[in-house]
């Protein structure tokens, strides 16, 4: 069974070919100006590289609100679906639904599949996922926390799950990328995770703040006479790591000797070293903690710095670096729908 599986960015799309789980070809397109020229190279580039008799294809969809609890195919139905929680993932979904849309065009008569983000999720308890607000925002705007990066989490469970032969886990997943995210898994099913009801909550990331007190939210707006998108702006690609120091990629900045550049350091690192303790708590015995994603499996200096200082409630956990690969998740997903 040969898949594409397709990942629509803001400016550039990732695509990968499997047979069945063998990787026959992977691309990227990036710098897109017009995502129709962008569909027509990624087929072009399918065409040159001679593989033919595509059986299906998946795509990662970050948002699936309370709505999908698993991978589904995509139907007429589902794509209104989709495009109804776009509010909920403004910077997401409204670009997951053109690269589905333009994918169909190019192959019409097979399968399509939405692979969610926010399913893995679906397992956390009430007690974890509601937000101390009034009962009518969840009971008719369904706010909550709804996670993020769970392909990827799903993936380090499967993976896991192999190292100790033992399908129900417990697990501290962390995912450390420009985006990131800690999750907590018990049993092997997520009880809790960093990211809330949109990507910006928890860690602090390339561009956004994570965690943050609400009423900094209003101040700024007021002091500054800000409007919704302007706020939403500096959230979300003005803060995090870019945001302390001006640099946005955990490289450059580690090779920065700026002040400013250290303190981002210590202030990630801290905040996942937190939520490390914490989530040792709530799981009640943890096997294995990972890390992964690009900073999480490629800077041992990271890794060492949250690491630090918590020996004396790590010493008896395995930590271990995974590698991602939510590409061949999303694989495994869809050659289970058979």
């Amino acid at each position: 069974m040969k898949i594409i599986i397709i990942n629509v960015g803001s400016s550039s799309i990732k695509f990968k070919i499997f047979d069945n789980i063998d990787e026959l070809y992977s691309g990227l397109i990036e710098n897109i100006d017009s995502f129709e020229d962008a569909f027509d190279d990624m087929k072009n580039q399918i065409i040159d590289s001679k593989i033919k008799n595509i059986d299906r294809v998946g795509h990662r969809v970050v948002h699936g609100g309370d709505i999908f609890y698993n991978s589904t195919i995509i139907t007429p139905k589902v794509l209104s679906q989709i495009e109804s929680l776009s509010d909920l993932a403004p910077l997401h979904n409204p670009l997951n639904l053109i690269g589905i849309r333009l994918a169909l065009k190019i192959y019409p008569n097979i399968p399509h599949f939405a692979i969610f983000d926010t399913a893995f999720h679906t397992t956390i308890p009430d007690y974890a996922y509601r937000y101390a607000i009034d009962n009518r925002y969840y009971i008719d705007d369904k706010i909550r926390k709804y996670g993020f990066h769970g392909i990827s989490a799903s993936y380090i469970t499967r993976e896991v799950s192999k190292l100790l032969d033992n399908k129900s886990p417990n697990i501290i997943s962390i995912h450390l990328g420009n985006g990131a995210s800690i999750t907590a898994i018990r049993d092997g099913k997520s009880i809790d995770t960093s990211m809330g009801f949109t990507p910006l909550d928890g860690l602090i990331m390339g561009s956004r703040s994570g965690d943050l007190d609400p009423m900094i939210v209003t101040y700024i707006m007021k002091k500054y006479n800000l409007t919704i998108n302007e706020i939403e702006n500096i959230l979300n690609k003005e803060s995090g790591l870019k945001g302390l120091s001006g640099l946005q990629d955990m490289r450059d900045i580690l090779d920065d000797d700026r002040v400013e550049s250290k303190l981002a350091v210590d202030i990630f690192c801290y905040r996942i070293k937190k939520y490390i303790g914490a989530y040792i708590a709530i799981i009640g015995g943890v096997d294995m903690i990972i890390f992964t994603g690009g900073i999480g499996e490629n800077s041992a200096l990271i890794r060492d710095k949250i690491l630090d200082g918590l020996e004396h409630i790590i010493k008896d956990i395995d930590i271990k670096v995974i590698k991602a690969n939510e590409e061949l998740e999303m694989v495994l997903d869809i050659i289970s729908k058979k």
